[in-house]
């Protein structure tokens, strides 16, 4: 091979190794803020013919990543003196010295390695010309090669991949017709003489070590970027479900009990001179109703504590089936309860949805129907427990009765222990609310009929 003899294939950990991140080196932009803050906010990356007017456009990618300078001077460095030390070992007399051309060559290289970031194929495609134009001016061997290692190395791990082999396999082949085909019309090189075929088959043998480094590098950081997205997004569907979670247990913390506060503030004022023993009632249902109500948003707000902490107080389940009766009492609407099968706790989570699904069942009789009475019968299987509220007047039109999110919420809380939920009207008038919740197998009673 003319002009090469040898060049460490390790020099390709020599340059950065991999891009470097994005928002590094950011440019300042006008009025304040950099150039990651402008890309990060949303309205900022609409393309030019979408902008509204006042609105910064998105620099490039390139843009924020910063220029290496240290390993482009550490390149430029090495192949200057390397060139220097190389050509006092080739006495031949045929040989070329390292004139002016050969450094601007030997400069070209790393000049190209500065743009490896931003510009990846001018890079790899320029320093490959570079070496083959000093090869075929038969300048002292040295490590002219660096360049192409670097500049190779960074666009295969940019995913220029088929530019990289298409330089790589151009600068071999022109290798091979000048040491070969064009050897007796260019100068001679400082290969030792019978050396040509060996030096070509090693400068082979580096191309494909460096390919492959490039691609698994390339193929590490895909998969580490790939790792970090879904966790990201992992994140966010966490924080999107706990909000959700939490918006629920407010709905129907509150929806309840600012229903009954609503009614009972109703009847005090309307018996408030004429029976004024019926206001004092309604003053403390809602004296009871707002108390309760705070002591349950403490509890959902226990939920926001340092992760470890633990709950200061239980959360409700179908033991407190009673209290949301009397609640309901207190709001005029008679309920009664039925309990059919074996009765077995079910567990915590399970407990205390069956528990909000009554309890929003009844709100929404409460807000909605214009039932005095209500029916809520449990029944306990082998596999499942079912929830059933019934009421038997027609709705009242004093709120929305499908666009709230009553039912929807019914639904979520069955679908997260795999069971079901059904809502709609009965045969025979009124609404029913019938809930299917699974046990396990050592919590199951009888099998439902």
């Amino acid at each position: 091979m003319r002009g090469v003899a040898s060049t460490p294939s390790s020099a390709a950990a020599s340059g950065d190794g991999t891009a470097p991140a994005l928002g590094d080196g950011a440019a300042p932009v006008p009025g304040g803020g950099d150039a990651a803050a402008v890309a990060g906010a949303g309205p900022a990356r609409r393309s030019r013919w979408r902008r509204r007017p006042g609105e910064l456009p998105a620099p490039p990618p390139w843009a924020r990543r910063r220029v290496p300078w240290a390993t482009s001077v550490a390149v430029f460095v090495i192949q200057q003196a390397g060139t220097g030390f190389a050509a006092h070992n080739q006495r031949a007399a045929d040989v070329v010295g390292p004139d002016g051309a050969a450094r601007l060559l030997l400069t070209l290289g790393p000049l190209l390695l500065l743009v490896r970031y931003r510009y990846p194929r001018c890079a790899v495609c320029g320093t490959s010309a570079v070496t083959l134009a000093y090869l075929a001016a038969g300048y002292p061997y040295g490590p002219i090669l660096l360049s192409v290692v670097v500049a190779g190395f960074a666009a295969l791990v940019e995913g220029c991949r088929y530019v990289t082999w298409s330089a790589l396999g151009v600068l071999w082949l022109g290798n091979l017709l000048v040491a070969h085909a064009f050897s007796r019309l260019l100068p001679p090189g400082g290969d030792p003489p019978g050396s040509s075929w060996g030096a070509d088959l090693f400068m082979l043998v580096w191309m494909v070590a460096l390919c492959t480094a490039g691609e698994l590098a390339r193929v590490r950081r895909a998969e580490r970027e790939r790792r970090q997205r879904e966790a990201e997004e992992a994140e966010k569907r966490r924080a999107g479900e706990e909000r959700l979670r939490i918006a629920r247990e407010l709905h129907d913390v509150l929806a309840h009990s600012i229903s009954v506060i609503n009614i009972q503030a109703g009847v005090g004022l309307a018996l408030l001179d004429a029976e004024p023993e019926q206001a004092r009632t309604a003053l403390t249902t809602i004296k009871a109703a707002s108390k309760e109500a705070l002591g349950e948003v403490r509890q959902v707000l226990d939920t926001l504590r340092a992760p470890g902490d633990a709950p200061r107080a239980p959360a409700p389940g179908l033991d407190r089936l009673a209290e949301l009766t009397e609640q309901a009492a207190r709001a005029g609407l008679r309920v009664a309860t039925e309990t059919e099968g074996v009765p077995v706790p079910p567990p915590p989570g399970a407990d205390l949805a069956a528990f909000r699904i009554v309890q929003e069942a009844l709100t929404n009789i409460v807000r909605h129907s214009g039932s005095r009475t209500a029916l809520v019968r449990i029944r306990y299987g082998s596999t499942a427990m079912e929830l059933l509220v019934d009421d038997e007047g027609p709705a009242t039109g004093t709120g929305p009765t499908g666009g709230g999110n009553g039912l929807v919420g019914m639904r979520e809380r069955a679908a997260a222990f795999g069971g079901t939920l059904e809502a709609g009207p009965r045969p025979g008038g009124g609404f029913r609310v019938l809930a299917t919740i699974p046990l396990p197998p050592s919590q199951s009673g009888a099998p439902l009929q």
